[in-house]
């Protein structure tokens, strides 16, 4: 079963160009999408409904996308009837297998005065893997304050810890005539965390390496996948700055503690033109 986490910059490639197609193609293998910086009404992308862009580029997936950020750019009324153009930034998860709920976290921010500060969130969604059903986190944290990140990573570990005490996005569902949904203990949390291995916000999501045994797998901490597979190195990198000079390692996927042993591969596809970031992909047994 394979997942990709691909933060596509509302669609815009390193060479400057709009091209979501190439952003698919780059990533129809997997079974699991989470993508980041998914926009409506950008004026960058000409306005695009990528929402319906990507749920259009593979129409046999279930799709849930959170706009985090929501704000009005013009209006006009036609026919009698008011119509808004607004600019909406968020994450999007897509599966091939039955998304069968989810839910759309606000992550904790505070405000900025000359640098930009959007709202940010996570999606959570609960999938009908062929193994079991599983949840998987789409989130892209902020980019300009560690202090900041640190306190979205304990938010949003709390709430996967939490997930089952918390009841996810329904209990009770006898009483509107559905089934009780699945409470999985098994997750991927994927997307664009803006910081680099080993930072104090890495640390805060992982723990300390101990320096005899490692990070071991443990009910109380996520693994990152592409270190348990060991695939992280000095040179690696998941972003590139547009000059092409400067390159950072920024996205991962996390997962619980209980999916270590199917874990079988983790990598950075470098290749990718799509964006200025770069796909993660892992796959599990």
């Amino acid at each position: 079963m394979k997942f990709v986490s691909y933060n596509i910059q509302f669609g815009m490639g390193l060479d400057d160009k709009f091209d979501p197609v190439r952003i698919a193609d780059s990533i129809r293998d997997a079974d699991v999408i989470a993508l980041q910086e998914v926009t409506r009404g950008f004026h960058r992308n000409g306005h695009a409904d990528l929402v319906e862009t990507f749920a259009g580029l593979f129409p046999e997936y279930s799709c849930s996308f959170g706009a985090a950020c929501d704000v009005l750019v013009d209006h006009q009324v036609i026919g009698g009837r008011r119509n808004e153009r607004r600019f909406q930034f968020g994450n999007m998860v897509l599966s091939r297998y039955p998304i069968l709920a989810t839910r759309h976290l606000l992550l904790p921010r505070s405000r900025t005065y000359d640098k930009l500060n959007l709202q940010r969130g996570a999606v959570e969604a609960v999938i009908d893997a062929p193994d079991g059903p599983l949840r998987v986190y789409s989130l892209h944290l902020d980019h300009v304050s560690p202090g900041e990140r640190i306190a979205q990573i304990r938010f949003i570990k709390e709430r996967v810890a939490n997930f089952a005490h918390e009841g996810g996005a329904l209990t009770g569902a006898c009483e509107f005539g559905l089934k009780d949904l699945p409470l999985p203990s098994g997750y991927l949390v994927m997307g664009d965390f803006n910081m680099e291995p080993e930072s104090p916000e890495y640390i805060e999501m992982v723990g300390l390496d101990d320096a005899f045994y490692g990070r071991v797998p443990r009910a109380d901490l996520p693994l990152d996948a592409l270190a348990h597979c060991r695939a992280h190195s000095p040179e690696g990198y998941s972003w590139m700055s547009p000059d092409r000079t400067v390159r950072k390692h920024l996205d991962y996927c996390f997962l619980s503690g209980d999916l270590a042993s199917r874990l079988k591969n983790a990598s950075v596809d470098v290749s990718a033109p799509g964006s200025d970031h770069f796909p993660v992909w892992v796959e599990l047994a």
